[in-house]
């Protein structure tokens, strides 16, 4: 049956010139009806041959019984035309699938290959279509709706298997064409994140429904669906066992069991470890276009290195160069007083040298070992907290109490007097001389304000530890009022003033 590959090229695009009748809902063709075919394919494909023996190439592709005769006289209104006229030929089942393989594996493109995302909403629609048709106990929907979800599965299956044998190919051909992963790598990443997105979100829902259809009666399905199948010449025991072989297929393919997750769980593991491949694969391509050339080139320009090696110590010196070997280091090691041991004492007479475990098993030398953790001391943090928020504290009621009683004419305590001195300091700073005259000079915080005045008596400000004395300057301290609350204030002085 598949002769017609083995022939010139006329053979199969005879078949397409069926094919493409077929299509158009007429599986008999006389003669001209597959010239007039062949007329319309060479309109749109200038590599098609020309001169056709059509009618030897039909009987041809009959005795490989790939197309089937048959007698029609109706149309013959003569001897000569009934004589011309009187075969059709059309695909026989075989035949079908014999052309309909050879055209699959001719326009596969391995450029064209998905997973597919799109059907899982539509995977979950007919799952409860299914589940209300069982109810119903409508047995022609139930094998639609089954048929359905089998083809959808089946189909997703093997997209999914083209889609990781493609991530294969594209790894092993890495070297030999980096451009092209390098073109295709964000469309691969973004694809695989939406897949594994998708099936992570609608994988609890299908798995939940698959159990509300076992609730609904699974051997009752069965039954009616074995009982719908138009596969006349199977027994219904057969078909019975069919259907039960796919639905198991469809629950399997959903709901995990108690010793194995579900494909779908298993197709979720592999998208994600395929995109971890995909992101290794293209740090690898980087890494080995970053010096402008391939790891191939670089490997092929070592060998050459190696093979004009003058000899073979040279040979070798290049290899152990190239790919860093080097001398087995837990093989020696230095003593902790090199000086006790004589230079000229023979090696095997040496004492020996004591070799640490992960040297001697791992080739790697010890480490240190990772950090002790450090200590956060929370009840130290929390004390000094305390005492800052009491320092707050303590300096705030010094200022409202230098700001309601002055810092003269009384005896100020411990924290007026820290406040008064920083608030001097302050304005002590920010004095100028002007034609050598001290001007008034000015400070303060966000609550309290000092002002130094030039004066010939001084003032002195007594404290709990003695007298301070502050000559040629007289010292008044105010509180601060915030500009909005001294608006207010002067608002409703005037509206006082007004009603007055």
């Amino acid at each position: 049956m598949f002769n017609f590959t083995r022939r010139d090229e006329g053979y199969l695009w005879v078949l397409r010139a069926v094919e493409l009748r077929r299509a158009s809902h007429r599986p008999r063709l006389h003669v001209d009806d597959v010239a007039d075919a062949l007329a319309e394919l060479a309109a749109t494909h200038r590599e098609m041959p020309g001169n056709l023996n059509l009618r030897y190439m039909l009987d041809e592709l009959v005795d490989d019984h790939v197309l089937a005769p048959s007698d029609d006289a109706s149309r013959a209104g003569s001897l000569a035309l009934y004589r011309r006229r009187h075969t059709t030929y059309q695909f026989t089942e075989l035949g079908y699938r014999a052309y309909t393989a050879v055209e699959d594996v001719l326009s596969t493109r391995l450029d064209e290959v998905s997973l597919s995302r799109l059907v899982f909403a539509d995977v979950l629609a007919d799952f409860r279509a299914l589940i209300e048709a069982n109810l119903a106990g409508d047995g022609e929907e139930v094998y639609r709706k089954l048929s359905r979800l089998d083809s959808v599965v089946a189909d997703m299956t093997r997209r999914a298997a083209r889609f990781y044998l493609m991530l294969d190919d594209l790894a092993r051909g890495t070297d030999s064409s980096p451009e092209t992963f390098l073109r295709y790598k964000d469309a691969l990443l973004a694809h695989m994140a939406d897949f594994a997105s998708d099936l992570a979100r609608y994988a609890p829902r299908l798995a939940e429904t698959v159990h509300r259809v076992e609730e609904s009666g699974v051997e009752v399905m069965l039954a009616r669906a074995a009982e719908a199948d138009e596969r006349v010449l199977a027994s219904p025991q057969a078909r019975h066992d069919d259907w039960r072989r796919r639905w198991q297929g469809l629950r399997d393919w959903f709901r995990a069991s108690p010793v194995q997750p579900s494909d779908a769980d298993q197709l979720q593991a592999a998208t994600v470890s395929a995109i971890g491949g995909v992101v290794g694969l293209l740090r690898q391509v980087l890494e080995g276009r970053r010096g402008g050339v391939s790891r191939q080139a670089q490997l092929r320009h070592l060998a050459r290195w190696v093979m004009a090696a003058p000899d073979d110590g040279a040979a070798h010196a290049i290899v152990a160069a190239g790919f860093n070997w080097r001398s087995v280091r837990h093989l020696g090691g230095r003593h902790d007083d090199p000086e006790l041991i004589s230079t000229r004492l023979p090696w095997w007479e040496a004492p020996g040298v004591p070799v640490n475990v992960s040297m001697l098993e791992h080739g790697r030398r010890p480490s240190p070992g990772r950090p002790a953790p450090l200590r956060r001391g929370e009840g130290a943090k929390a004390m000094l907290h305390r005492r800052q928020a009491a320092a707050r504290a303590r300096a705030a009621a010094a200022e409202a109490a230098l700001a309601d009683s002055g810092a003269t004419g009384r005896v100020l305590g411990q924290d007026e007097v820290a406040v008064l001195l920083r608030l001097l300091t302050l304005a002590l700073e920010t004095r100028t001389v002007v034609s050598g005259r001290l001007l008034v000079a000015h400070a303060g915080t966000a609550s309290l304000r000092i002002t130094l005045t030039p004066s010939a008596e001084g003032c002195v400000v007594r404290t709990e530890y003695g007298r301070l004395h502050l000559p040629g300057v007289a010292v008044a301290v105010e509180a601060v009022v915030p500009a909005d609350r001294r608006d207010r204030l002067e608002g409703s002085v005037g509206e006082v003033s007004s009603r007055r």
